[in-house]
């Protein structure tokens, strides 16, 4: 049966080309943005090197510390991090980085202006790099702040022309480096990219040890059979514990862990958040919401080209319905048709949000940006393409099915 359906569908879509090509370009347009998005979605968040193990991963990009009357949020300082989130049951890695700084060298008269992420020696367990050159620093290059680096492709590239970089030195942030490893580039929307990695202990600033608020990230991989509520359950323990310093207004010290997806939900969330939530909820509500609406005005244009089209073929349905055809049975014909028009319209789209993505990367809009397309968005794709189909199908095939035979067979509605 739905061998007949794909047949008839392909023979009514050559029947009337402009209506088709029309659909098509709706359609395909449509779906053109959706892959996109979907394609930059996944390329922030789904598991992929150095983030290999982002589906049990947890960070901690927020704190609040809170008095009368006033109120104070930012990045987690490290004694935040050192004092209560240290040792957690249930992580197995933990890793403090820095947000990231501008360092600016000069090689030859030119102007490099690179981002410098101080890291513990953990974040290369963290985060499965593979390394191009060298190896990275470890924990006893941190404890005595030797002055090394490692640094990503693209500023081998721009230091020393492409160049074996390792032994070679880099003057960054009014410090003088050695490199002893190189790495591939990370894209910017991912947590652990950056330029040029350095040891924790070389920031020039001080002081950043005794603070609870500061410019720190903090990453927890978490045990195979750890479960996140009760990791946060146990730093939301600890931190109850938390003693105003003697001479402060301060009275209570707040931060919570989330998932990648988690924290980018309650980056989105309109106002203040509260850290006894997470924000996953909310984000899957918008990114559905925002696709529905997205659609909605593209499919309501469809639904009227659908209508038009079916309404050609009243003769044909009200010769059907007279020898019997039920009412479902026509449902279901109409609705195959306008999905199969749809994917078709989706591949289409499929193919040329390829052409885009690529133009993407080549812009140098999104720094460091790979966008692909997986298999992971193929699926995205289809289904949003199914549903695009059932949007702009269903009522046009509801009504005309509707139709007594003799009206259909009248030719009027």
């Amino acid at each position: 049966m739905l061998k007949n359906y794909l047949t008839l569908a392909w023979k009514v879509l050559q029947r009337r080309k402009v209506f088709t090509a029309i659909s098509l370009f709706g359609t395909s347009f449509t779906l053109v943005v959706l892959t996109v998005a979907v394609a930059l979605f996944d390329h922030a968040l789904s598991p992929v090197a150095p983030e290999v193990n982002l589906g049990r991963t947890l960070v901690m990009t927020r704190a609040r510390i809170r008095g009368d009357g006033s109120t104070w949020q930012s990045p987690p300082g490290y004694k935040l991090v050192h004092d209560y989130a240290r040792n957690l049951p249930g992580v197995a890695l933990m890793t403090v980085q820095t947000g990231g700084t501008l360092a600016t060298s000069f090689v030859d008269g030119r102007k490099i202006d690179s981002t410098l992420k101080h890291t513990d020696a953990e974040f290369w367990r963290v985060y499965q790099f593979a390394f191009l050159e060298g190896s990275p620093y470890g924990s006893a290059d941190v404890e005595s702040a030797r002055l090394v680096m490692v640094i990503n492709e693209t500023s081998r590239k721009r230091f020393f022309g492409g160049a074996s970089a390792l032994g070679r030195f880099i003057d960054a942030d009014g410090q003088r480096f050695q490199v002893i490893g190189v790495v591939p580039d990370v894209p910017s929307l991912r947590t652990p990219s950056a330029d040029l990695y350095a040891p924790l202990t070389t920031q020039k600033s001080k002081g950043w040890e005794e603070e609870y608020l500061g410019d720190f990230s903090p990453a927890f991989l978490l045990a195979p059979n750890a479960r996140p509520e009760d990791v946060r359950a146990e730093l939301h323990s600890r931190m109850a514990t938390w003693k105003s310093p003697k001479d402060s207004n301060w009275k209570t010290l707040s931060a919570n862990l989330e998932t990648p997806f988690e924290n980018v939900g309650r980056n989105l969330y309109p106002g203040e958040t509260d850290f006894a939530r997470t924000y996953g909820g909310f984000l899957a509500a918008v990114l559905a919401g925002a696709a529905l609406m997205f659609m909605a005005l593209p499919a309501i244009n469809l639904v009227n080209l659908n209508v038009s089209r079916i309404m050609e073929r009243a003769s044909e349905i009200g010769v059907r319905k007279a020898f019997g055809a039920s009412s479902r049975t026509l449902v279901v014909q109409f609705v195959v048709e306008n999905l199969a028009l749809t994917i078709i319209g989706g591949l289409v789209g499929f193919l040329l949000a390829g052409f885009v993505l690529r133009a993407i990367n080549d812009s140098g809009l999104i720094p460091y940006a790979a966008l692909t397309l997986n298999s992971r968005i193929f699926l995205w794709g289809i289904a949003l393409a199914v549903v695009f189909g059932l949007l702009s199908g269903v009522y046009p095939a509801w009504r005309m099915s509707r139709v007594h035979p003799v009206v259909a067979l009248k030719g009027t509605r």
